[in-house]
């Protein structure tokens, strides 16, 4: 039985693929195309994933897409007429879109489905659709090691909903309670995103990395005007102030003279104000947030809970529900956005449509969220060869202590192994990685590697083992979704900071750890299991050994506006056009000073597709 679940059109398309129940393949389309956030039709995804497990289309028993393109059609229509005439000009502007998004959107699949050699008839018999808030839960629950469990699932907009409660059971899942559009929690923090100068639906992780360089001043002017929080969680939002239900803006000019200052204008100069306003909106979702957790304890009794939707990506968020233990067990799906809808798609198909028996796992079955392609080494020196590059093969036993030693050297490390993780994070598969306990590698990596804003901070990954003696967290985080206090005795005695300025606070080496310790002692943590990621693991075990630290800087292979490599051309380019010293592609070692293109030459040359 194989199930294909697709997700598109909106944004982080994505396909996985689910066999007899098992999580084999799962990628985002971005990583082929090299478009980020890319929302067409996940075809590369599919040949990639159909050409790795060595099918054909017709070998699919059921496709299974996230959401209904009905149901959130009705939604457009009846918000344009709920808000008539104001959205007139917007709505003309936005049908035609709309007619070929949402309206056409099973004649879409269909055709780009047939494209891959399926008849029109074995589209009809096998095309199935879930809903957007259902594919979301069952893609925390159904991989999840809990046999019960609650499920929250919080975003921007499916169909209708934006939040939703609800509980799994064996190979069921009960919707509990919604919340329903336009009253968003994902929406009202993609409007201080776009409020900030940030780009919606890809940079709320810079406003959450923005917040601890602020002060939450501006609190009681976001709960009186803009949002209502009910003792449940539950909320309404004041829609006088925003323009993302009719408009092409999130946020309208009323929303500006409520704080006293027009948008910031992308790229320019950050302020202590855009600081400020960022740890105010944090500070108001970790309350929503809390409260709904405590109000699912209270009405379902469940000891666990699993998250999922582009809020569950809100690491600072998920940190303060385990610091509560509201509950005994919390498990966040790694992709947990709208990628992670495809997954949950299939899923859900196969375990609710289907009827199939759920087997218990003391494990989650996302198998550390390396679902994607895998290259072999006789492929890698192949690629190396075409693209003129200069080498070395190393044995596995010498490649890690090498490698570990040129980092305990400062040296910079983009570390390409085995199949690419599935999700926005990096795990150790698709990485660049340094030493933490550098004081300047941190602006290193921003300015000359990553080319992105000198405040955003790098998350460690930690040898499991290790983990309580380095931070104040007494839970796995495999996935780098939890937040954490570096442990007080690895902090640094600092000067005054009274006298600095928001980011000038950056340089200041607050731990023995400063290249992953954010600027309120926090880190963003990935554990690190020898029996999910054996390579990367006995690294980092090398690394320890030498230094005596057990955890490496660890922050997503890629350039700022790129997504994640995908292949070893996309590794080398990416090499090639940063400063990073080394590449290891699985047991080949790149050394920068060796390779005979130019940076500038490279990059005139050998611009890929």
């Amino acid at each position: 039985m194989r199930i294909l679940g697709i997700s598109c059109f909106y944004h982080d398309s994505a396909v996985s693929l689910v066999e007899n129940g098992k999580i084999t393949f799962a990628a985002q389309e971005e990583r082929f195309t090299r478009k980020k956030h890319d929302k067409s039709f996940p075809f590369r995804s599919i040949l990639s994933c159909l050409e790795g497990k060595n099918l054909k289309i017709n070998d699919i028993d059921f496709i299974v897409f996230y959401e209904k393109p009905s149901l959130k059609l009705d939604r457009i229509f009846k918000t344009y007429l709920d808000f008539t005439p104001n959205g007139l000009k917007s709505f003309n502007e936005s049908f035609p879109t709309y007619i070929k998004n949402s309206l056409f959107k099973k004649r879409n699949i269909t055709s780009e489905l047939e494209k891959l050699g399926l008849t029109i008839n074995e589209v009809n018999k096998k095309l199935f659709f879930s809903e957007h808030h259902l594919s979301h839960a069952a893609s925390a629950f159904y991989p999840s090691p809990f046999d019960k469990s609650a499920v929250l699932t919080m975003d921007g907009v499916g169909e209708w909903t934006t939040t939703s409660i609800a509980f799994g059971e064996e190979n069921k899942i009960q919707i509990l309670k919604e919340i329903s559009f336009p009253n968003s929690l994902g929406l009202l923090y993609s409007a201080f995103t776009y409020y900030t100068g940030f780009k919606v639906l890809s940079g709320e992780y810079k406003l959450m990395g923005l917040a601890p360089y602020g002060v939450p001043k501006y609190v009681d002017i976001i709960k009186d005007s803009l949002i209502e929080i009910n003792n449940d969680g539950s909320f309404i939002l004041n829609m006088d102030y925003f323009n993302y239900t009719t408009g092409l803006t999130m946020i309208n000019k009323k929303f500006e003279s409520l704080f006293g200052q027009n948008k910031r204008i992308s790229e320019s100069k950050l302020t202590q104000f855009h600081m400020d306003i960022a740890a105010s909106i944090q500070k108001v979702t970790e309350e929503v947030v809390l409260k709904m957790c405590k109000h699912i304890k209270s009405l379902t009794s469940s000891k666990n809970l699993c998250l999922a939707g582009g809020v569950a990506l809100n690491c600072v968020a998920n940190g303060k529900i385990v610091k509560e233990k509201i509950f005994d067990n919390v498990w966040i799906q790694p992709a947990a956005g709208d990628a992670g809808g495809a997954l949950g798609a299939a899923l859900t198909f196969y375990y609710d449509k289907l009827g199939n028996c759920r087997p218990t796992s003391e494990t989650d079955t996302m198998f550390g969220s390396f679902l994607g392609p895998i290259f072999t080494n006789q492929y890698i020196e192949e690629e190396l060869k075409s693209l003129n590059s200069i080498f070395e093969f190393h044995s596995e036993e010498n490649l890690y202590k090498e490698i570990a030693n040129e980092i305990s050297n400062g040296k910079a490390v983009g570390w390409f192994q085995d199949k690419m993780e599935f999700g926005p994070r990096s795990l150790g598969n698709r990485s660049i990685l340094a030493d933490p306990r550098s004081p300047i590698m941190q602006k290193n990596l921003n300015l000359k590697i990553k080319y992105r804003e000198s405040f955003r901070p790098f998350a460690p990954s930690i040898i499991k083992e290790n983990l309580n003696e380095w931070f104040d967290l007494d839970i796995e985080s495999p996935y780098m979704l939890l937040v954490a206090n570096v442990a007080k005795n690895h902090h640094i005695i600092k000067k005054n900071e009274d006298d600095l300025f928001g980011i000038e606070k950056l340089n200041i080496a607050r731990s023995t750890v400063p290249a992953i310790t954010h600027v309120d002692n926090s880190a963003r943590i990935q554990t690190v299991c020898e029996s999910t990621n054996k390579r990367y693991y006995k690294l980092i075990k090398e690394f320890f050994k030498i230094t005596g630290c057990p955890i490496l800087v660890n922050t997503s292979f890629n350039i700022r506006g790129e997504p994640i490599v995908c292949s070893p051309k996309d590794a080398f380019k990416c090499f090639m056009g940063t400063e990073l010293d080394l590449l290891v592609i699985g047991n080949y070692v790149l050394r920068k000073e060796k390779q005979k293109i130019s940076k500038k030459k490279y990059l005139n040359e050998f611009e890929l597709d």
